[in-house]
């Protein structure tokens, strides 16, 4: 008795904190240890997912309840030891008609709420912000289309080191973080209580963009555009992954959305729309082959090291080595178009993505790196900003 008077208890107050998300704020939405049930709703949508939830496993738990009774209690009341005989009738039409109808009426009863909710979901009209993420392997890439923040533009990577995570046959040198794989180095910024609608798509295979605690979860096809939306109710930090097996770097996609304030979202814009400003290169600069280098490993180690790996002899039977590569080696115009358009040459699985977002110094530095890196010694060893601002144009 004393023990389940100090559950109740327990449960009592964990219902209370629930019930009062501004004591808990700022939120920080996220997987938990030993987590029992769905991450806590910050969105319309993910309330009205967690009550039907809720609700539909309390209709599932009384049909289970109330089927399995009545048949347990007809066999022990009913049973030949008792001196009880098998009835002789069969097809009753009055049983056949109950059991067709009522749970023909449970069902609708279920799937009207459920229906209303599935329509909401999919009504994106009228979004304050309009973002486009590009799911690739593995990493996201946002651009702001539309709304207060329009024309930013950035990568988003893992964010966990690699010493935490370890590779086949290395054990990790690092203790994990709290947020061991659910962390990045850009972050998405919008504003609380603002309409966000997000397009979806990828360019090479099938990922999935899922919040869990904003119940959004929607597949990023190539050459496909889709769209969802949510609109956060309370400022916090809000984690996500992608959703969908699209490789062996699958683990290694999180989604971090950071909402805040109107004001604070002000701030943000500001701040990115003066980096980009940085960032954007005079493509007439004449750069040293020194500085390109220095840029370009930088570059390489953001957005190459994945799949070519640190030494460029990437992976055998899955990504090109770099090393001795005939395209690094041969013509740079060759090189530039393959980082501007892609690449599927049929003897890997994997289509090498365009790299279109990146600036013409990047792809200028990273083709000159990797020119002048390893055992490579191009002939045509340095490319200029100018050449691939020429290229884009054609």
């Amino acid at each position: 008795m004393t023990y389940a008077k100090r559950l109740q208890a327990l449960m009592f107050g964990l219902a209370i904190s629930a019930s009062i998300p501004a004591l808990a704020a700022p939120v920080e939405g996220r997987p938990v240890e030993y987590q029992l049930n769905l991450q806590m709703p910050v969105t319309k949508i993910a309330s009205e997912i967690n009550d039907l939830h809720t609700w539909m496993m309390i209709v599932c738990m009384v049909i289970f309840v109330a089927v399995f009774g009545v048949m347990f209690y007809s066999v022990f009341k009913h049973r030949r030891s008792l001196g009880h005989k098998p009835a002789t009738f069969h097809e009753s039409t009055a049983v056949e008609i109950a059991w067709t109808v009522v749970p023909f009426l449970i069902v609708i009863v279920m799937a009207l709420p459920a229906t209303k909710t599935v329509v909401a979901m999919k009504d994106t009209s009228n979004a304050d912000i309009t973002i486009k993420a590009t799911g690739m392997q593995w990493k996201w890439g946002y651009d702001y289309l539309k709304g207060e923040g329009e024309g930013i533009s950035f990568l988003s990577n893992l964010k966990t080191p690699r010493s935490q995570v370890g590779s086949p046959g290395v054990e990790p040198t690092e203790a994990r973080g709290v947020n061991y794989l659910m962390e990045v180095d850009n972050e998405i910024y919008v504003p609380v209580n603002k309409k966000i609608r997000i397009v979806l798509t990828a360019n090479d295979v099938i990922h999935a963009w899922m919040i869990p605690a904003f119940g959004v979860k929607q597949d990023a096809i190539p050459g496909f555009v889709r769209d969802t939306w949510f609109k956060a109710e309370q400022i916090g930090v809000y984690r996500g992954q992608c959703a969908e097996l699209c490789g062996k770097e699958h683990a290694f996609m999180p989604i971090v959305v950071n909402v805040v304030s109107d004001a604070d979202y002000t701030k943000w814009v500001e701040g990115e729309k003066k980096k980009m400003a940085a960032l954007a290169d005079d493509p007439s600069k004449v750069w040293t082959i020194d500085e390109l280098k220095v840029k370009g490993e930088k570059v390489y180690t953001t957005n190459c090291v994945v799949c070519h790996q640190a030494n460029g002899k990437g992976v055998p039977n899955a990504f090109a080595a770099l090393d001795a590569s005939p395209v690094v080696l041969g013509a740079k115009a060759e090189q530039i178009n393959v980082l501007l358009h892609g690449q599927k040459s049929g003897k890997y699985p994997t289509e090498m993505p365009g790299w279109k977002q990146l600036s013409d110094s990047d792809i200028a530095a990273v083709i000159t790196y990797t020119r002048n890196n390893w055992s490579n010694k191009a002939t045509e060893n340095i490319v200029q900003p100018a050449e691939v601002l020429a290229a884009r144009n054609k």
